[in-house]
């Protein structure tokens, strides 16, 4: 009866310690992103649809609770949010502002 209660405390404390390390991470899966040549060809409905993806995933990460994550998982949400970033870059395309553009005219006016 006396090893009982010596290994019964221990038990419950093994058993709680293993169910508190085991914690389900409840964020869906990062976005599977294509590459440039995949994004160069899709319709222009393709990538609306990929940017709303993108959006909603942002949205999920900003809702997450990152106070209980390893700095490992946090890293990785930094790094899916980077990735997010230079794909939404290059699904938008290149802008050139009305600055620019006047410079780059004067210049052609300039050399011709």
């Amino acid at each position: 009866m006396k090893k009982i209660r010596i290994c019964l405390p221990i038990v419950i404390t093994l058993c709680m310690l293993t169910g508190f390390s085991a914690r389900a991470n409840n964020s869906a899966a990062p976005l599977d992103l294509p590459s440039k040549e995949v994004i160069s060809h899709m319709t222009k409905e393709q990538k609306e649809v990929l940017v709303e993806k993108m959006n909603e995933r942002v949205k999920e990460i900003k809702a997450m609770d990152k106070s209980g994550m390893t700095r490992q998982e946090r890293k990785a949400l930094r790094m899916e949010l980077r990735s997010m970033h230079k794909t939404a870059r290059e699904v938008s395309g290149v802008y050139i502002s009305v600055g620019a553009l006047i410079i780059i005219i004067l210049l052609l006016i300039i050399i011709i």
